[in-house]
C-alpha cells in the first residue's frame, strides 16, 4: 500500500463540481492499493499516517504528528500511484489491486485511521475527482507499507 502524504493548510475534493470532502490544517494522503496488499498493510499505513512527525514543534523542527496537532486527514484513493513507469512512455497498472479489492482495502485504511483517533474525510473511490490543496512547507513524503514489510 502506498500513501503520498502532503502537509496542508487546507484541501478539498470535488466530484462533478460538488465539494465532497474538505479539511483545514492537516494531511492530504493520496493512497494506492497494490496487488498482494491485505489488512496488515492498511493497519501499518494508518499507523504511519497518524504518527508520522511532519508538523513543527516550538523550535520549528518536524517533531509533531497529526494526532498531537489535532489536524485533519483527507484520504483520497489514487490507483495511479501503483503505476510501473520504469520503461516506455505509458504507465502500466499491473501492480495496482483489482478495483473491488482496492475499494475494500481503501475502506479498511479509512477505518484504521479512524481507529487511530484521527478525524478523516475521504475522496470517492473510482470517481474522477478534482483535488485542491495548499501544501504547507511544502512537505510531501512517500510512505509505503509493502506486503513483505
Amino acid at each position: 500500500m502506498i500513501g503520498l502524504l502532503q502537509r496542508v493548510s487546507r484541501a478539498q475534493v470535488s466530484v462533478d463540481g460538488q465539494v465532497r470532502a474538505k479539511i483545514g490544517a492537516g494531511l492530504l494522503v493520496l493512497a494506492a492499493v497494490e496487488r498482494g496488499d491485505a489488512g496488515a498493510q492498511a493497519r501499518r499505513l494508518a499507523g504511519r499516517i497518524a504518527n508520522y512527525r511532519v508538523f513543527p514543534d516550538a523550535e520549528g523542527r518536524m517533531n509533531l504528528n497529526l494526532k498531537q496537532t489535532e489536524g485533519e486527514l483527507l484520504l483520497v484513493p489514487q490507483f495511479t500511484l501503483a503505476a510501473d513507469t520504469r520503461k516506455g512512455t505509458r504507465p502500466s497498472f499491473s501492480r495496482a489491486a483489482p478495483a473491488d479489492e482496492g475499494r475494500r482495502l481503501f475502506e479498511r485504511l479509512v477505518a484504521e485511521c479512524r481507529a487511530q483517533g484521527v478525524s478523516v474525510e475521504t475522496g470517492v473511490y473510482g470517481a474522477n475527482m478534482d483535488v485542491e490543496l495548499v501544501n504547507s512547507g511544502p512537505v510531501t513524503l512517500l510512505l509505503q507499507a509493502r506486503a513483505e514489510s
